[in-house]
């Protein structure tokens, strides 16, 4: 699980909470698998509401902004984000995501490779409402933080008591489909970006290091 802080700045986020403030929330099933549906209990935008939309865009033009995001994900296909909110008594239970995700009425569909939830509410606005997944400790991020994680992941968002929780959820295709190769690159990376600032990019193994990642992803890539 790799935390992106700070996608979203303050600003950003009371532009954000303005519009969905306005927003007309549905039953959260309107995008639930045969299983997830017996364990959902929340609301959503729905997909082809004009507001999601825009605020979808938003958000794909920060995750473009985002290094360590495309580093991490190494994205291929990135599904319109879309909204959830947890009120109180509302939870949704374990459950696995779809492999392949369609968006309605179109063309558009990925293999979901990554899941990805954006959190929108400040941590002390409500109770309860962690991710948990399969193996890791709870997750209740800062508003404006993202967690990504393997969509083949059991993971549940635990019972809002107090408060509500407002997230953004999405799906990604990944060019390098392997969860142990994509670990593994990301690691590449992180350890060339920061050979960078000591020891020069022009340095002989660093080029060497720089040729191994851009080959390896060459080997694994998926387009």
């Amino acid at each position: 699980m790799i935390v992106i802080p700070g996608l979203l700045s303050g600003e950003q986020l009371r532009d954000v909470h303005a519009r969905l403030d306005m927003a007309n929330w549905i039953d959260g099933n309107a995008t639930s698998g045969h299983q997830s549906a017996h364990a959902k209990r929340n609301r959503q935008l729905a997909e082809d509401d004009p507001e999601a939309k825009a605020l979808g865009n938003f958000i794909l033009d920060a995750l473009a902004a985002s290094p360590l995001f495309v580093a991490a994900a190494l994205p291929l296909k990135v599904y319109p984000p879309l909204f959830n909110l947890y009120g109180e008594g509302e939870q949704f239970g374990d459950h696995v995501d779809s492999a392949i995700r369609i968006r309605a009425g179109s063309d558009f569909r990925i293999r979901s490779d990554l899941s990805a939830t954006l959190f929108l509410s400040d941590p002390d606005d409500y109770d309860g409402g962690e991710l948990v997944a399969d193996g890791h400790a709870p997750v209740k991020l800062p508003a404006g933080d993202m967690i990504l994680y393997p969509a083949s992941t059991v993971h549940h968002v635990a019972p809002v008591t107090r408060g509500a929780r407002r997230a953004s959820f999405f799906w990604i295709q990944s060019m390098v489909r392997d969860v142990s190769a994509r670990a593994m690159l990301f690691d590449l990376d992180r350890s060339i970006q920061e050979l960078t600032g000591s020891v020069g990019p022009d340095a002989p193994a660093l080029v060497r290091l720089t040729g191994l990642y851009h080959n390896l992803l060459r080997r694994w890539a998926e387009l």
